[in-house]
């Protein structure tokens, strides 16, 4: 009788921790669905400026009129506080939600440091508990409705990028170096990070770009010269621009009293982040196609509408971890297994001997029903449609997780088939 019993209160404990859990997930998603683009700010490397690129990234979208939100990430060095010039604990709603730190009508911001009484105590916490309060920080702060949700992570690519890769599957990385190689070869990490975890990248931000002479205006290389756009082309990633080093910006930060709002902000830096905001709000917020019928939009695969399956595979091929445009002649498939909109896996698979017929049937034995490509034939297009396989063709030469993210997202845009035959 007593083990009996002793089973029943464990199988409640068991369904009300499950109740907790399903009440937590919804919240979480709740929350998402009310936060239009979520950009997460990382770099592969400490001291590249990566928290203030963050801080006058929300700063100057919020000063364009968005509704935007900033959540420090970094649990174990937050500096958010600092730049922006914030203090005090946060204050809590009937609901035990948090409230954000309202700096101003659009911009709110939340950080660790408003937990800590002591802002100098050092928190140290191991992945779980870190995972947990990221997870927090998103679905238990009262944000309410935003554009744009910015998240300054640490440097490096270890727990809290990955949680933030993990909780908010439709985050863009936006990732942020110097010119100088050193911070290069650990930007190259950063971007293969996001590429194993499927955390599509917005693109790669040069900071510290040059030091513009206050006496000739001519721009001084301090840690060399377009390091960043060099890279992002070599890796195939978005360049959003480059910002100069400017020792206004480093004082303002240490002060709390960011230069946005001030007449006495130097214009190359306002000048070169309008630029930088311009590129993240177009590349955001794509423009609208021409208007089209249904018929001649798919025709042209100008816009390609998701598929309505909760659970498929896609097939992209490729070479060198990119798309290749001869589908016939890659050296790889990666096989992308699609469920409730995000991507859940991805294999890398080596394919058959090049044969007519032989790609159409090994890959519709793997059970895809998407193959992403850049130019095929048309008799491969007609052997893969007879099998129930649908093929999008002209698709940019991009990692398969951006492409497949960019298509669950109905963003992903396409040319002509570059292999008509």
């Amino acid at each position: 009788m007593g083990t009996s019993c002793g089973s029943r209160t464990c199988a409640s404990h068991a369904e009300e921790t499950q109740r907790e859990e399903g009440g937590e997930d919804r919240r979480l998603k709740d929350q998402l669905r009310r936060i239009r683009h979520k950009l997460l700010v990382m770099s592969g490397k400490g001291g590249v400026g990566k928290s203030s690129v963050a801080a006058y990234l929300a700063l100057g979208l919020s000063q364009r009129g968005h509704r935007v939100g900033l959540l420090d990430a970094d649990l174990h060095g937050p500096s958010i506080p600092n730049i922006l010039g914030i203090s005090g604990m946060f204050q809590v709603d009937e609901e035990k939600n948090l409230v954000p730190h309202k700096l101003h009508e659009n911009l709110e911001v939340v950080s660790i440091q408003c937990l800590l009484e002591d802002p100098d105590s050092a928190v140290i916490w191991r992945g779980p508990v870190k995972h947990g309060v990221i997870r927090q920080f998103v679905s238990e702060v009262q944000w309410g409705d935003l554009d744009y949700l910015v998240i300054d992570c640490p440097p490096g690519t270890g727990d809290e990028p990955l949680s933030v890769a993990q909780v908010i599957p439709d985050a863009h990385a936006v990732i942020v170096t110097t010119p100088q190689e050193v911070a290069l070869s650990d930007v190259r990490k950063s971007i293969n990070f996001c590429r194993k975890v499927h955390l599509p990248i917005l693109g790669l931000v040069e900071n510290m770009n040059g030091l513009v002479c206050p006496h000739c205006g001519e721009s001084i290389p301090l840690f060399g010269s377009e390091g960043g756009k060099r890279t992002a082309e070599r890796m195939n990633v978005p360049f959003l621009g480059s910002l100069p080093f400017e020792p206004s910006v480093v004082e303002a930060g240490d002060s709390g009293t960011p230069l946005l709002g001030n007449s006495d902000t130097p214009s190359s830096f306002l000048e070169k982040l309008d630029q930088l905001l311009s590129t993240v709000q177009e590349r955001c917020s794509p423009p609208l196609p021409e208007e089209k019928t249904e018929e001649t939009a798919y025709k042209d695969q100008k816009e390609v509408p998701p598929m309505e399956k909760e659970s498929f595979k896609v097939a992209v091929p490729t070479a060198n971890g990119l798309l290749c445009n001869h589908f016939g002649h890659c050296e790889r498939f990666a096989v992308v297994r699609v469920q409730e909109g995000r991507i859940v896996s991805l294999e890398e698979l080596t394919p058959p001997p090049h044969e007519p017929g032989v790609l159409p049937r090994w890959i519709s034995e793997l059970g895809v029903s998407l193959v992403i490509a850049g130019g095929m034939g048309q008799r491969a297009i007609g052997l893969f449609q007879e099998r129930g396989v649908r093929v999008i063709t002209g698709a940019p030469p991009l990692d398969p997780a951006t492409l497949v993210n960019s298509y669950l997202q109905g963003t992903l845009v396409t040319g002509a088939n570059v292999c008509d035959h």
